[in-house]
This record gives structure tokens, sequence and C-alpha cells, in this order.
């Protein structure tokens, strides 16, 4: 990408959550760090994320021939998968529990594996397949309904109740 910032191009975007994400993950593990603080970071970014790419740009993705439908639709079921494995995390009253340890690491274990999944699948086909133009059409879309939601307190643990019950 010459000469564009990294905001024109919706790859680039969504990697950089995910980035953020795994970077949320080693506060979340430290006994040194404010893990209740990292958690709440990480809830709002990833409901933020999964529902701004639900609904600005899987549904778009699916447009591209060479970018799988069935890809995007199990990017869908793993943000599913993700988001029940946060809220079984949230409901854990004290962070420096052992309950507190496992259900991080499911939630690790269920994020890092649709991250890369969706990188390897979905993100590269879009590189590949959808135009520089189409893709900063999408990350503006994207960044626009991931800071609607992000304003909302989505990662609030009634929100992510509501996702997953819904």
């Amino acid at each position: 990408m010459s000469g564009a910032s990294r905001n024109d191009d919706v790859v680039a975007v969504i990697l950089e959550d995910h980035r953020t994400m795994e970077e949320l993950f080693r506060r979340m593990r430290s006994v040194e760090a404010d893990r209740a603080a990292a958690l709440a970071e990480f809830s709002a970014l990833l409901i933020a994320h999964g529902e701004a790419e639900e609904s600005e740009v899987y549904g778009a993705l699916k447009r591209f021939r060479d970018i799988e439908n069935e890809e995007v639709d199990h990017g869908s079921e793993e943000h599913a998968e993700g988001n029940q494995a946060l809220l079984k995390l949230l409901e854990v009253a004290d962070v420096g529990s052992e309950e507190w340890d496992e259900r991080l690491e499911e939630l690790v274990k269920a994020v890092t594996h649709h991250l890369d999944e969706e990188e390897r699948t979905i993100l590269n086909g879009a590189r590949e397949n959808v135009p520089d133009e189409r893709r900063a059409e999408l990350a503006s879309a994207f960044l626009q309904e991931r800071k609607r939601q992000l304003a909302s307190d989505c990662g609030s643990i009634e929100n992510v109740r509501r996702i997953v019950g819904g």
C-alpha cells in the first residue's frame, strides 16, 4: 500500500484490531497488569470488531469471487463462539482465581483460532480479490460501525449476554 494510510484498507484495519486483541491477551494473563481493565477493553473491542465485521464487511466480501462464502459464514460462527467464551469469563468475579485463568484460556483459544483462520482465508482473499477503492470504502464503513458500537458500551456484560442469547 503505497502512500495510503492504514485506514484506507479494511484488511489493515482488521489486522490492527487483531494485534491489539493479542496484546490484551498478554495483559489479561499477566498478574502484574490490571486484568479487569484489560478484560473490559478487550470485551468492548471484540464485540465492536465482530459486530462491525458482520454488518459491514462479511456481506460485502461474499459478493467477490474467490472468497469462499462458507469461510465468511464460518467466521460468523466463530464470532459467536468467541462471544460465548467472553461471556463466561465476564461472569467470573475474581480475576485472580483459577476459574478466571481457565476461562481466559478458553477465550484465548477460541479467538486466536478465529483470528488465524480469518487472516488465512477471508482477509488474504480480500487482499487479493477486492479492489483498493472497495477496500477503502469497507474500511470506512467498518470503522464507523466499530466506533458506534464502542460508544454504546458494547462490551458490557449485559450487552454480551444479549448478543450471546440473541
